[in-house]
């Protein structure tokens, strides 16, 4: 099982099926604040759908194509990061991330992300790690802007978020520009 302790406070740590009832309470938490972005949210509407989701992760994980960590802050589950679509060929992987409102605003994303970013680039040997942020999602557009990633351009129309397509800026971080 994955776990990182980013700092004194803060852990990264695979989600599990035990973390269900805490997962599905940030999700029902926030749900306005991460609908507006993540429509995989609108399928976490209950404790038996969040159980299938990390059911769902956890099998990514097994196969060792992608990962997801609940952000722990002070033991307590306030978010989750994901390393996305393992490209093993072309040592490539993509981070998303989000976290409760109430500790936004106070580093966590910020060192969960830096900490992932070198956890792919050294211990998983990836070469390329990505970042895709809606455009008018100023807020995860500062997370990969304040870590020096490269903003390579826009994808056009990259994500469709109920029944909306939004141009998505990525972002990447090369091994050799750690």
């Amino acid at each position: 099982m994955f776990k990182y302790k980013v700092d004194k406070a803060i852990t990264l740590k695979q989600l599990q099926l035990s973390h269900t009832n805490e997962f599905y309470y940030l999700i029902e938490n926030n749900r306005s604040l991460f609908r507006e972005w993540l429509p995989w949210i609108d399928y976490a509407t209950s404790i038996q759908r969040s159980y299938e989701i990390i059911q769902g992760w956890l099998h990514l994980a097994a196969e060792n194509t992608g990962l997801n960590a609940g952000i722990f802050y002070q033991k307590k589950l306030v978010g989750s990061l994901s390393l996305h679509a393992f490209d093993w060929t072309n040592k490539n992987v993509s981070i998303g991330y989000l976290l409760d409102e109430q500790f936004q605003g106070n580093g966590i994303v910020i060192k969960s992300v830096n900490s992932i970013t070198k956890y792919a680039l050294t211990n998983l040997n990836m070469h390329r790690v990505e970042i895709r942020c809606a455009v008018n999602n100023k807020k995860s557009c500062a997370i990969p802007e304040k870590l020096g990633f490269t903003k390579e351009g826009i994808i056009r129309d990259g994500e469709l978020i109920h029944g909306k397509f939004h141009d998505l800026y990525l972002y990447s971080m090369l091994s050799n520009n750690l």
